[in-house]
């Protein structure tokens, strides 16, 4: 009804998956990327994960649109099956004929016959599961024998599985840690940031036809508010705003018109209490991590005698003395401590809040009750930013980030890197904090980490061939900071700053497309940033 009035020839927020409305932001990008990477590995599975309408099904499509043209690609959107409707659902989305009634081997058979012919015919195979998250452990451990049959080289059948940040849960099952072992890649996609969703509603507005700002930059700023950057929240929001303008013939919107979308779409917003931890329990958390720490420095958080911390367990003070049974014994007993000590602190810090919790408390913050933890910290004035990565990733930043981590057993655990000395981090597990050294990290740590950090004000959203020249100069300058290089004077985006741009893009696993996206711009004021925290004063390792 309002089409005509806002000059749109459609309608722009539907939550129906128009692909002509397709908008990839740099996650978006990066959860493709890391999709496509998977795909082109050897290994059987890959994962997406991310919350409700943070546009999990609009990755999916898009990959399948770059899937080459000898893949056959079977897509189960409802995936509440037993063992046999699953391997019947693959057979009929791979037009794969079975008999009425068949047994679970009679279908494994069909398919596996089927892999081994589209092999060597020279075509992939692969299975799409959205809302993976309902699949039920027998089904995942079906899954998984299907994926055995393989070449020298690669798996015939490869699963890519989609799901809310429930299947991450599901996955650390005990029965599935084989399954676990065999995913190659894995991202779980965020939500927009405000730059995002400005952009976001305005290229779905020039899709509509539209090509002058409808929403005023407070309403902006109220849409990121309400709808946790979550694009189907965004379109519902948005929806309800442009029958209000059009019922009003007010232009532009508002965010008055957002905050009375969201009563109506959302229901009244609950009142957000600021209440902050108890003055004594903070106090006495900090004396138990005082205690801990001065506790672990005298024991090693290695879980082998190769890797003991040389800092941590004394050696037996006179070697020669094989025979002093006592310091052998002695020795033993501290490292027998120093192990038991890391299983019950491992066991103690499955739950991610804690760690959420210890990195807020780096930066002089704390948890608001009834907010996640990024919500606590953007209520603070601080972002949380999520990254793929290893040791070095993590030590070039040298900012504290929450790590993701995982135990001899594949159980999922997290902790958070409090300080680094040369080849050691002091990690901290719930309230316990341990000097780990590099090896024991690398064998834990799962590739996922994510740090709070303080976002420049005004930051333009993308520095290309078009940008100015004071845009242009700042990117220069940055860059020579970055690489300890002198900064030239730069009048135009010629090609040694577009190499310079994609060197860095490449260093840090972003697209090296010689442009300076949102993600780009990220990483490098992360580098710039003086605010707040670091693991050591040590020089970075750019």
């Amino acid at each position: 009804m309002y089409k005509a009035f806002f000059g749109l020839n459609d309608n722009p927020f539907s939550i129906a998956p128009n692909p002509h409305y397709l908008f990839l932001s740099d996650r978006h990008r990066e959860a493709l990327a890391h999709l496509t990477y998977g795909l082109g590995e050897t290994g059987g599975f890959v994962l997406l994960t991310g919350e409700v309408g943070t546009g999990k099904t609009t990755v999916s499509r898009c990959l399948l649109n770059q899937l080459p043209e000898n893949t056959d690609t079977a897509f189960i959107l409802n995936p509440s099956l037993t063992e046999l409707e699953l391997l019947a659902t693959l057979c009929d989305e791979l037009e794969i004929t079975y008999g009425e009634s068949p047994s679970l081997k009679q279908l494994t058979d069909r398919i596996s016959s089927f892999l081994l012919t589209n092999h060597s015919n020279g075509r992939n195979t692969v299975l799409i599961i959205d809302e993976a998250q309902h699949l039920r452990a027998e089904v995942l451990e079906q899954l998984r024998l299907l994926t055995n049959l393989e070449t020298d080289t690669k798996k015939l059948l490869q699963v890519i599985l989609i799901g809310q940040p429930e299947l991450q849960q599901l996955l650390r099952r005990q029965e599935l840690r084989q399954l676990a072992q065999r995913i190659t890649a894995r991202y779980h996609l965020l939500p927009l940031t405000l730059e995002e969703v400005a952009l976001y509603v305005q290229h779905r507005l020039q899709v509509a036809g539209r090509h002058e700002p409808l929403f005023h930059k407070s309403a902006i700023k109220a849409l990121h508010k309400h709808s946790d950057g979550i694009p189907r929240l965004i379109n519902l929001l948005c929806e309800r705003a442009l029958m209000a303008s059009y019922a009003q013939s007010k232009v532009p919107i508002d965010s008055k018109m957002i905050n009375m979308a969201s009563r109506e779409v959302l229901g009244e917003e609950p009142e957000k209490k600021n209440i902050w931890l108890p003055t004594g329990l903070a106090a006495s958390i900090v004396l138990t991590f005082s205690a801990a720490l001065y506790l672990f420095s005298q024991q090693s958080a290695e879980p082998t005698n190769s890797a003991i911390n040389n800092q941590t367990v004394a050696p037996v003070a006179d070697r020669r003395a094989n025979d002093d049974m006592e310091s052998v014994n002695t020795a033993a007993a501290k490292f027998n401590s120093s192990q038991q000590a890391l299983r019950n602190a491992i066991g103690q810090s499955r739950d991610i809040d804690s760690a959420y919790a210890s990195i807020l408390g780096l930066w002089d913050k704390t948890p608001y009750i009834g907010l996640s933890a990024c919500q606590s910290a953007k209520q603070q004035g601080l972002a949380c930013y999520q990254q793929q990565g290893n040791w070095n990733s993590i030590v070039r930043l040298n900012f504290p980030a929450v790590v993701y981590l995982v135990d001899s057993q594949q159980q999922a655990f997290y902790g958070t890197v409090v300080a680094r000395q040369g080849e050691q981090m002091l990690l901290q597990l719930n309230e316990q904090q341990l000097w780990v050294k590099r090896d024991w990290f690398n064998r834990h740590f799962s590739g996922t980490f994510e740090i709070l950090w303080q976002a420049p004000n005004n930051q333009v959203s993308e520095i290309g061939k078009s940008a100015n020249q004071a845009q242009l100069q700042w990117l220069e300058n940055s860059l020579a900071i970055v690489s300890e290089s002198s900064p030239r004077l730069v009048s135009e985006f010629d090609s040694q700053l577009e190499q310079n741009l994609k060197a860095f893009q490449r260093q840090h696993g972003l697209t090296a497309d010689g442009i300076a996206g949102a993600q780009t711009l990220v990483q490098l004021n992360l580098y710039l940033s003086d605010v707040g925290p670091r693991l050591g004063q040590s020089k970075r390792l750019y």
